[in-house]
């Protein structure tokens, strides 16, 4: 199956325009524009923008639109659930959390582009980009100190807005696996323990593996229950195009339920990644990570008691990740076959440094 940079666009977008007939089936004129592909798509799901333009009740419409389609080529992840990502966003909007309005789901149909997708409302802004990675450069390397600081906090602001949520009462069940375990996290290291098992296909996977081990033997007890984000990063929030407001919060598709501290963790981990783990300093204007701990105790009213296990946490589930993603970039000939990126990059290289472990080789 094609992947996003294959995909047949003019294919794609008559398949689309079809089915957005059948959707708005009151509406006249219906135009779209040509599908383009952003340029810092990630390594996940698909993602496709447009602008549609309609008649409704004699009045001309427009509107700028964004569709998310699980992946078709060589996948990161196990497994995909759109309706997860859809679900959460139209609960999180409800609840007041900054996110794009989703409008369409289409879990059934996969004739339109192959699998599964939504359609969401776009959100005009900027996000800190991951290639190049927002150390290196681009506008929020540019901006003032003092607005570096700003969207940092934004971030976190965001973060523990949506883990002071009662997710259980907004409707978030589905979140929950009983089935990999009794608690949040009893399902995370479940779920990724069989995600390392399938990444690795047999191969020994060194710095994960004993990140794992290290994990099963300071595992947290009695912890708080918050809806987790799961990829609860800079680089999935949308900013103001020329200011630092927080304009959405954006990629669900890692969401789960536990110990808000996984999210905290996971953000620290992925900025100390983008600087430390590149030989690279943080942007000056970030506040540091002591500073950042206790804001984000301050606004949830917890302390935070497991943020060393959460780190590594953090770093096992990013390694192997990557190790999908260093195997994706192998099959689409991004890099030869013999790389040992799989077990030897920037990430292991970071996660074995916080174990005390000799360098990845």
């Amino acid at each position: 199956m094609p992947t996003a940079w294959e995909r047949d666009l003019a294919k794609a977008r008559a398949g689309l325009e079809r089915w957005l007939r059948a959707k708005l089936s009151g509406a006249g004129e219906l135009r779209l524009s040509e599908l383009s592909a952003p340029q810092a798509s990630g390594f996940s799901n698909e993602t496709l923008l447009f602008d549609l333009d309609w008649t409704e009740g004699g009045r001309r419409r427009s509107e700028s639109l964004v569709v998310r389609i699980q992946p078709t080529g060589f996948a990161v992840f196990p497994e995909y659930d759109m309706r997860v990502q859809f679900d959460s966003m139209r609960l999180l909007g409800a609840a007041g959390i900054p996110v794009p309005r989703v409008l369409w789901l289409e879990a059934e149909d996969t004739r339109v582009f192959g699998a599964p997708f939504y359609v969401m409302a776009k959100v005009e802004g900027r996000a800190a980009s991951d290639r190049p990675l927002y150390t290196q450069e681009g506008w929020l390397k540019e901006l003032p100190p003092a607005d570096q600081a700003r969207v940092w906090w934004g971030g976190i602001e965001s973060m523990a807005a949506i883990h002071n949520l009662d997710w259980r009462a907004l409707g978030f069940g589905f979140v929950d696996k009983p089935e990999l375990g009794r608690s949040g996290l009893d399902q995370q290291l479940a779920y990724y323990q069989r995600y390392l098992r399938w990444a690795a296909r047999g191969k020994p996977q060194p710095t994960a593996e004993a990140a794992w081990q290290w994990l099963q033997e300071n595992k947290p007890r009695d912890e708080p229950d918050s809806l987790v984000w799961g990829d609860a990063r800079i680089g999935n929030i949308l900013f103001e195009p020329n200011g630092t407001k927080v304009q959405a919060v954006l990629d669900w598709e890692m969401v789960t339920h536990g110990n808000g501290e996984e999210d905290l963790a996971w953000a620290i981990f992925l900025d100390r990644h983008h600087s430390e783990g590149i030989g690279l300093p943080r942007l000056p204007g970030f506040p540091s990570y002591e500073e950042t701990i206790a804001r984000y105790e301050e606004l949830t009213g917890r302390k935070t008691r497991w943020q060393k296990f959460y780190s590594v946490f953090a770093g096992f589930r990013f390694a192997v990740i990557m190790s999908r993603i260093a195997q994706q970039m192998v099959h689409y000939g991004v890099m030869p076959a013999d790389s040992t990126f799989e077990t030897n990059n920037t990430v292991t290289q970071l996660l074995a440094k916080d174990l005390g472990l000799p360098a990845p080789s």
